[in-house]
C-alpha cells in the first residue's frame, strides 16, 4: 500500500475498557477506530473540532465491524485507516487491526458522509481534504454496505430505551457506539455470556432525537448465532437503524 495513503494509531488496551473477561468490549473496538478516524482528520489540519466550528461533520450512514478475536488487557494494537474511494459528498473509510506480531485480528469498513450540521444535509468534501487524504482503491472486508437490510417485522426479543443528553455526539446526532449497544442489550443473555460478538453489519436511516424512547427489536435468524435487528422510535413508524450480528463461542 502506497505510504502516503494510510494512517496508523497505536493503543495499548485499558482496564476499565475490558468485559468481566478481560477482552476489550465491541463498543471500544467502535471507539478506537472512531479515535483512529479522528485522529486521520487531525493530522491534515482538518480536526472534527476544526470542522465543527465550520457547522462540519462526517455522519456515518452504513458500516461493518468484523473481529476474528478482542484485544486482552495491556494488549498493543495498530489500528490502519484509509479511503478507498470518495464521491462529491461521501468516502468510504477502510480499516485493518493488527496484533502485536502483525496478525489482522479485525476489519471494518465506513461509508461516511460530510454533513451540514445547520442545514442537516450532506455538503461537497473539502477539495484540500481529498487531496491531502488521497486514496487507495483496496477494500479491508469483502462486505456490501450499499446493501438494504430489512427492518424486523416479527420479534424474538426486544428492549426499551430513552436517549439522553449524553447519547448524542457533536453534530447532535445518537453517537453510532449507542446503537451497537442498544442492539447487544437486546441479545439473549445465553448468547452474551457464551459468544462473542464476531460481525455487525449496520445502516443508519434516520436520527433519533434527546428526550426519544428507542425499541431494540431482535429476531433470530435461520443461521446459528445470527440475528436481525432495528432500532425504532417508541410509538411510531420511525426506524432508526437495521442490522445483523454473527456471534461466534468463547
Amino acid at each position: 500500500m502506497p505510504f502516503n495513503n494510510y494512517f496508523d494509531k497505536q493503543f495499548e488496551l485499558r482496564y476499565f475498557e475490558m468485559n468481566e473477561l478481560g477482552l476489550a468490549t465491541p463498543a471500544i473496538m467502535l471507539a478506537l477506530l472512531e479515535e483512529t478516524a479522528a485522529d486521520h482528520c487531525y493530522s491534515i489540519d482538518h480536526s472534527l473540532f476544526d470542522l465543527f466550528k465550520k457547522n462540519i461533520g462526517w455522519v456515518l450512514f452504513s458500516g461493518v465491524l468484523q473481529m476474528d478475536r478482542y484485544p486482552n488487557y495491556k494488549e498493543k494494537i495498530t489500528i490502519r485507516t484509509w479511503l478507498s474511494s470518495y464521491s462529491t459528498i461521501k468516502g468510504y473509510r477502510e480499516n485493518l487491526i493488527f496484533d502485536e506480531d502483525r496478525n489482522i485480528i479485525g476489519r471494518a469498513k465506513g461509508l461516511w458522509v460530510f454533513f451540514d450540521i445547520e442545514k442537516r444535509r450532506p455538503t461537497p468534501i473539502f477539495h484540500e481534504i481529498k487531496e491531502k487524504w488521497s486514496s487507495f482503491n483496496e477494500s479491508s472486508i469483502d462486505i456490501n454496505i450499499k446493501s438494504k437490510i430489512n427492518a424486523v417485522e416479527d420479534t424474538d426479543y426486544k428492549g426499551h430505551f430513552q436517549v439522553n443528553r449524553f447519547d448524542t455526539d457533536m453534530n447532535k446526532h445518537v453517537n453510532n457506539i449507542r446503537y451497537l449497544q442498544w442492539v447487544i442489550e437486546s441479545i439473549p443473555e445465553a448468547i452474551v455470556n457464551t459468544h462473542f460478538l464476531h460481525r455487525i453489519d449496520g445502516r443508519f436511516i434516520a436520527e433519533a432525537q434527546f428526550g426519544d424512547t428507542v425499541t431494540s427489536l431482535t429476531k433470530e435468524l435461520e443461521t446459528k448465532n445470527a440475528f436481525q435487528h432495528t432500532i425504532k422510535v417508541k410509538g411510531s413508524d420511525k426506524v432508526c437503524a437495521t442490522a445483523t450480528t454473527i456471534w461466534k463461542a468463547y
